[in-house]
Formats: C-alpha cells, sequence, structure tokens
C-alpha cells in the first residue's frame, strides 16, 4: 500500500462514518481501529521521508 491509498482509504472512512446515520458500536470500532492503522503507516511513511531528507542533508 502506498501513501496515497491509505489517505485515500482514510478519506472514504470518515466519508462512510459521515453518512451513516447509525452503525453499530462494533461496527464503529472497527472502521475506528482500520483508520488508525491506516493513519499510523502514513506517519511513519512521513518520518522515513524526514529522515531520508535530513540524510541528504
Amino acid at each position: 500500500m502506498t501513501y496515497d491509498q491509505a489517505i485515500k482509504r482514510v478519506e472514504e472512512i470518515v466519508h462512510e462514518l459521515e453518512q451513516t446515520e447509525a452503525l453499530s458500536v462494533t461496527e464503529y470500532k472497527k472502521k475506528a481501529a482500520e483508520a488508525q492503522e491506516l493513519l499510523n503507516f502514513c506517519q511513519s511513511q512521513l518520518v522515513e521521508m524526514e529522515q531520508s531528507l535530513a540524510q541528504k542533508d
């Protein structure tokens, strides 16, 4: 998965949560956990890029 794909999926999850009036607690937790996992992935990608750029300086 790429950074862009992960961000796109997070946006989809947010949209799903905004559009759905009634989610079960289990479904809400599932979507929230998926979004958190994706955000953690994105953060790690940004940290790697920052470290890579710092090494070039």
